[in-house]
């Protein structure tokens, strides 16, 4: 198992990229990872922290891809940027999955024009692992295709059911198309075409699904086009934060109230962990050849980690082939 990792991509890089990276092959038995960038800064992150390289190889990259980029700069105008050198590397078979917490529109292009599509695939997808007050959900879209055709959709709720039986063992996952209402005759005209189409669908679709109803984990799938998807993501993100931070305050206000939080500080430690975002690490893109994960931008070392553990699930559950024959089964 050989990891491709983008060590200049994200907010916290190179530091907290490389020290997710060394946690990851310590727990997950990685073989080798690729770490990909600048070998100067690299090496000096490295040395200045005290940081081995276990099982690593460090590929020097002249450039390097910011999130201020145009996203087709992944193919054309950084070609020695540590994403682009990560991709071919991936297409050539240099690697068995690539991770990079860098500029999302550029991992999007890079995934769909370099990795390319899974034969059957319409649109690959940028698939959020999310908490609930229940269990983990998946959102798709969360950003790879602000329009969508109702068939896109349709084929979201395919991927987002394979997905979620394989890498959480849900064995028949609900599928909810996200909806100003629960109604089906509620939303836009593509919203309307792919109901009708997911109503007839192999998977487990349970109809619309409203936002509120979304962060209770009522579906294990929810499906939307990237532009609704990408709200719903950074709004329940917001949320959630503003919400530990008034708690926070709320408990921080005076001496009575900081002893009454000793009584309760278990629960909220657990409600903060259930819901906190570092616990998934960031987004696959899912329809594409090879594993490619979006960890998020400004992931720390754990956060890091754990996106690292999303490529090592696909490689362990064989997920692509799945998908790919669950599409020619649907032809």
């Amino acid at each position: 198992m050989k990891i491709i990792v983008d060590a200049m991509g994200g907010d916290n890089a190179p530091l907290e990229i490389i020290k997710g990276t060394m946690l990851a092959v310590d727990e997950f038995g990685i073989d080798e990872t690729l770490l990909l960038g600048d070998e100067n800064v690299i090496n000096s992150c490295v040395k200045e922290n005290n940081i081995t390289l276990n099982n690593t190889k460090v590929i020097n990259c002249t450039q390097v891809i910011d999130n201020c980029d145009d996203a087709k700069v992944v193919l054309r105008g950084k070609p020695d940027s540590s994403m682009a050198v990560g991709f071919k590397l991936l297409n050539d078979g240099e690697g068995d999955a690539f991770v990079s917490a860098g500029n999302t529109g550029a991992i999007t292009v890079g995934a769909t024009l370099i990795t390319k599509r899974i034969k059957g695939v319409k649109r690959p997808a940028i698939a959020s692992v999310m908490p609930s007050t229940s269990k983990p959900f998946v959102l798709m879209d969360c950003g790879a295709n602000a329009e969508c055709k109702s068939e896109y959709l349709y084929q979201f709720g395919l991927l987002g059911s394979i997905y979620m039986q394989n890498i959480f063992g849900v064995p028949n996952p609900t599928v909810a198309l996200a909806n100003n209402g629960t109604e089906e005759t509620k939303g836009t005209p593509t919203v309307k075409e792919a109901y009708n189409l997911m109503k007839s669908a192999p998977y487990n679709f349970i109809g619309n699904i409203e936002g509120r109803q979304i962060p209770f984990g009522d579906a294990d799938v929810v499906v939307a086009d990237g532009f609704t998807g990408n709200l719903i993501l950074k709004t329940y993100e917001g949320v959630a934060k503003a919400l530990m931070q008034g708690i926070k305050n709320a408990f921080y206000k005076n001496t009575l109230s900081k002893l009454s939080y000793l009584g309760v500080r278990s629960g909220i430690n657990d409600m903060k962990t259930q819901f906190d975002y570092k616990e998934y690490g960031g987004a696959v893109m899912l329809g594409v050849r090879k594993p490619v994960i979006k960890a998020h931008g400004s992931a720390d070392a754990r956060c890091f980690k754990n996106a690292i553990k999303q490529a090592v699930m696909f490689l362990q559950t064989d997920l692509i082939d799945k998908i790919e024959k669950e599409l020619q089964s649907e032809e």
